[in-house]
């Protein structure tokens, strides 16, 4: 008892000393409190911003370039409340994205990062999600045996719909890369990168899973130390078995249903049709093309996000918001219009465009899309300029994500992206001061 209470006093006064030098560590705080309640992630970036006002040093002060486009989208985001439909939504979403400024000034304030200080705030976060990920896990079981419901080891239900099975993905993905490119790994990194890579199929985001497996065996095959030998072959050979194992029940048919509604016209929703009727999935042909709808009409994941471009393209053009859009946040009314005009099911009026690019676009207008191309297209550069292989999957996890997604309308997506793409950056381009 008394050398574990020796070892965490070390380890605080380590810490403390840490965060004295240097502020920018308590971006760990940041990071690992995403799947927590908002106000525990506001919290923690309200404490990296006093301690690095705090310990301000002049000399710290320095300015990266790849920061000036997360800065003119809050501003853009800030002249929208000129044009808004809806101010009292805009106003409110300025304080959530309230990380694209203050996230860049915290790291123009600090020391500038080097490589590692970059490895220890990734580190930290890669075995933070470990042991987040065990936790899930350990609570499935627990909810399984209560409940022999097998559902509460897939998707939103094995970590919350509020935390979001896709954005959790995402962090799983990065802390799983972390692990993988370490040169010498100890037993407890290979135990995570194990435990990471269920979590990660099990959270059945489809894009993810794909990005996820073209990014791994890119890694395995072109960038890799390792010797691809027989040997090699027959441990990658067991991944695969778990995975295709994996993929039947739940996660198989979040697949298949893709696949299926658009080989055939009208193809029955078996898992949501019931007493009450006959439910049908609707085709990518029919989501882009088909003016009136059915209630009992369903719109799988591709089709939802092409119909969301679809009506996107209605409105912009009713409109002519192309210049402008129609204020940050701002879209719900339009959105809701369209979906009476279409006849959907009522609770599609909920959904936005998820797709970040299309979002921007419809609240930020032609200026709003093309500073987030400019910024993703950066860290891309910047990625493979560095060779550094955790940022590129960061970054082709990001543009991808994007196309699917409107991954920074909610808090975490927001803190998250700003958050990595500040650290990332701001290593090795230190010739922009």
């Amino acid at each position: 008892m008394e050398n574990t209470y020796s070892f965490l006093k070390n380890a605080w006064l380590r810490a403390k000393e840490e965060v004295k030098n240097n502020p920018i560590f308590l971006v760990l705080l940041v990071l690992l409190s995403l799947p927590l309640p908002y106000k525990y992630n506001s919290i923690s970036v309200i404490v990296l911003a006093f301690f690095s006002f705090y310990f301000f040093k002049k000399e710290n002060l320095h300015f990266t370039k790849s920061f000036v486009f997360l800065v003119a989208i809050y501003a853009l985001m800030v002249l929208s409340l000129l044009w808004t439909l809806d101010l009292k939504m805009s106003v409110k979403a300025l304080s959530k994205t309230l990380p694209f400024v203050v996230i860049p000034l915290i790291f123009s304030l600090t020391p500038k990062t080097n490589q590692e200080t970059k490895n220890k705030i990734l580190n930290g976060f890669a075995y933070g999600f470990f042991v987040y990920a065990l936790g899930c896990l350990t609570r499935a079981v627990v909810r399984y045996f209560i409940t022999q419901t097998p559902t509460v080891f897939f998707y939103h239900e094995l970590v919350s719909f509020d935390v979001n099975a896709i954005h959790v993905s995402v962090y799983m993905s990065v802390a799983f890369f972390t692990f993988l490119i370490k040169e010498n790994k100890k037993s407890i990194d290979k135990i995570a990168l194990v435990v990471l890579f269920i979590m990660i199929v099990l959270l059945s985001s489809k894009n993810i899973i794909i990005l996820f497996f073209l990014l791994f065996f890119a890694y395995v095959f072109f960038q890799s130390k390792w010797k691809i030998t027989i040997k090699k072959v027959l441990l990658i050979l067991p991944i695969l078995f778990i995975c295709v194992f994996a993929f039947y029940g739940k996660i198989k048919n979040r697949f298949l249903i893709e696949i299926e509604s658009n080989k055939t016209e009208k193809t029955i929703n078996n898992e949501i049709s019931g007493p009450q009727g006959l439910v049908y999935n609707v085709s990518v042909k029919d989501a882009w093309t088909k003016d009136q709808f059915q209630h009992n009409d369903y719109f799988p994941g591709l089709a939802l996000r092409v119909y969301q471009a679809r009506i996107f393209k209605e409105m912009i053009s009713e409109d002519n918001s192309y210049l402008t859009g129609y204020g940050i946040n701002a879209t719900d009314e339009r959105i809701a219009q369209k979906r009476v005009e279409h006849n959907l099911y009522p609770e599609y009026e909920k959904f936005n465009f998820h797709n970040q690019y299309i979002q921007f676009f419809a609240e930020l207008g032609l200026f709003g899309f093309l500073f987030l191309l400019i910024l993703v297209l950066i860290n891309l550069k910047n990625a493979i300029n560095s060779k550094d292989f955790v940022h590129f999957s960061f970054a082709i996890l990001m543009i991808s994500l994007f196309l699917t997604e409107s991954f920074l309308a909610r808090q975490r997506g927001v803190v998250f992206f700003v958050t990595l793409y500040c650290l990332f950056n701001s290593v090795g381009v230190q010739k922009d001061k």
